[in-house]
């Protein structure tokens, strides 16, 4: 039996062994809280049951859905971002949107990630429930998140930063969550810098845009992404759900997670998981 089989065989092993599986993705619903720059999610049914029916009896539904390839949990592609007119590696931004959708830095080329995950929860390290609106996530405060959980972070893998920002995602009031008068808490160019100087292949926050938003300013200034997307290929997972996590203290898991193959699209929704060993 070849390498291949036998880490096959152990990988079926684990999985037969039984898993814990953390859904870190939002329920997409109508009027969920968004960024405000972004086509909202809406969903009809063009036919309903009783619209018609088979001589059998049987009838089906069916739906449309609308929405934005940024909303609800999504995965940013490297072609969503330029900086003073190119993409990263240098690409002319204009010439790459000729046809009206990116043929090579579109959601399609972003491969599934089958990952080393590791979660970093900021509030816990600062002993705070929640970060502050508008606070910025220091890289002092992701090291003593990595020394708090005894989790380093490494080449290749997938990081999620807790704010706990999250827990307003479901508030009755979605400005809340959105917080455009209030700030949101999140990384500055100093926290990409250090995610980028380890080489994460993807980074995601439990916020809309995974960056520190600053009071009243909106998304006026994103310099995160323009560090990790543009200048260094690491993709952005945003408004994820890592309450249950953090609830359960998973620092360190296998992450799954695998865009729609949407040809040229600049964005994806996801549904990314944690995975980890019952035993």
């Amino acid at each position: 039996m070849g390498t291949t089989a036998r880490t096959a065989d152990r990988l079926l092993d684990a999985v037969q062994a039984g898993v814990t599986i953390y859904d870190l993705g939002r329920r997409l619903t109508a009027g969920m809280p968004q960024s405000p720059n972004h086509p909202a999610f809406g969903l009809t049914l063009p036919r309903r049951h009783g619209d018609m029916v088979r001589a059998d009896g049987g009838s089906a539904a069916n739906d449309l859905l609308v929405m934005g390839t940024h909303v609800g949990t999504h995965v940013d592609a490297l072609a969503h971002v330029s900086q003073d007119g190119r993409l990263h590696g240098g690409a002319d931004a204009a010439a790459a949107q000729v046809g009206g959708r990116f043929d090579e830095l579109g959601v399609h080329t972003v491969a599934p990630m089958v990952r080393r995950g590791v979660l970093l929860d900021v509030p816990a390290a600062l002993g705070v429930q929640s970060c502050e609106p508008g606070y910025e996530i220091t890289p002092a405060d992701l090291d003593a998140a990595v020394s708090r959980q005894g989790t380093p972070v490494g080449a290749g893998d997938v990081v999620l930063i807790r704010s706990g920002w999250g827990r307003l995602f479901d508030h009755e009031d979605r400005n809340q969550y959105i917080g455009k008068d209030s700030g949101v808490p999140g990384v500055g160019a100093d926290g990409a810098t250090w995610l980028a100087q380890r080489g994460v292949h993807a980074a995601g926050a439990d916020t809309i845009a995974f960056e520190c938003l600053p009071p009243g300013k909106g998304h006026s200034s994103l310099p995160a992404h323009r560090i990790l997307l543009v200048e260094h290929g690491i993709y952005l997972i945003e408004t994820m759900a890592l309450e249950e996590l953090a609830r359960d203290e998973v620092h360190e898991f296998t992450f799954v997670m695998a865009p729609l193959p949407l040809y040229g699209a600049t964005g994806s929704p996801v549904r990314p998981l944690a995975v980890i060993s019952r035993g």
